[in-house]
């Protein structure tokens, strides 16, 4: 303050209103120049691509999407790519002879005893059908032409839900004469939502009673002493017959049908069968052909040499003539 001079104070250069006016203005500017950018990029990169010598090239954005490549492979690299995936390096053990084979399940499994023992228990009784049988081509001629051929004294199925064909084939060999095992190899958890076709298959806690049924359906045919379940992967059984000397006259391949689960189940399987046996199995013929049971079993018969025998739904797997 000097000679008793009183400063105005600053005043803004613009008022509230102009401050308005300019905000307005500055983000239409922005807009347009967003929208210029947008549209021009590709000119621009296409231009720049032509002044580069590449006038032929078509810019990236133009060029059509690629959904899947198809890697071409000559025909040997092919072959042993195949012949890889096939390789499932496991040596099995010396052969159980066939009339030990029963007690060495129930050893393994079972504690020595039959599953049967004391069945059906008291908590599931009154959750069981006295029978109830289903099953999908199970009484195909199929079954009583390769047991009448191979006469077998043990059979191993891999995919056996309520036991229909199981059962079928421990009939046929009985009425045959025959002292067969039959294998049942199954998880008896069926697939997800099979109950809202089997609502009459009951659950408790979570737990479904399509084994106990299973077992139910054995024990009403008669067939307890013949029929052995065997409650696990087709996958880790498979390992564990390999890993004691189980082998198989005769094995049907019959559990999951997408190409993936029927090639190991197939691989793993054609190493527990005992020379002159035959494997064979079920859909062959569905809507999924070659990208489910069908491309695997065509497949394994390719590398391994073999001759696929079409029966109805059915395959069967055979030597080529010599």
């Amino acid at each position: 303050m000097k000679d008793g001079h009183v400063p105005k104070p600053l005043q803004p250069p613009f008022n509230a209103g102009t401050w308005r006016t300019i905000y307005t203005v500055s983000a239409i500017l922005a807009a347009i120049a967003y929208t210029f950018g947008v549209i021009t990029s590709p000119l621009l990169s296409y231009l720049a691509c032509k002044d580069a010598g590449n006038s032929s090239r078509e810019p990236v954005w133009a060029l059509p999407v690629k959904r899947t490549e198809v890697l071409a492979l000559p025909v040997q690299q092919s072959t042993d790519i195949l012949a890889d995936l096939a390789r499932f390096d496991r040596q099995c053990a010396e052969p159980v002879p066939s009339k030990d084979v029963r007690q060495a399940i129930l050893d393994a499994l079972f504690n020595g005893t039959s599953p049967f023992a004391g069945f059906p228990p008291e908590h599931a009784r009154a959750l069981l059908r006295p029978r109830r049988i289903k099953g999908w081509g199970s009484t195909a001629t199929v079954f009583e032409r390769l047991i009448k051929e191979v006469r077998p004294r043990t059979i191993v199925e891999l995919g056996t839900f309520l036991g229909a064909s199981a059962l079928h084939m421990a009939a046929l060999a009985r009425d045959l004469g025959l002292n067969t095992q039959v294998l049942c190899v199954d998880d008896f958890r069926g697939w997800p939502g099979f109950r809202q076709k089997f609502r009459d298959i009951q659950i408790l806690n979570g737990d479904v009673m399509l084994f106990y049924q299973f077992m139910q359906n054995v024990a009403s045919m008669n067939l307890t002493g013949t029929v052995v379940p065997v409650p696990y992967s087709t996958a880790v059984v498979l390992r564990a017959l390999c890993e004691w000397g189980i082998y198989a006259d005769l094995v049907e391949v019959d559990a999951a049908h997408d190409f993936h689960s029927a090639w190991a189940d197939i691989n793993a399987a054609y190493a527990i069968l005992r020379p002159g046996g035959v494997m064979f199995g079920h859909d062959y013929h569905t809507m999924m052909d070659n990208r489910g049971v069908r491309r695997a079993v065509n497949l394994f018969a390719k590398l391994k040499k073999l001759r696929v025998e079409p029966d109805g739904q059915h395959w069967v797997l055979r030597p080529l003539p010599s």
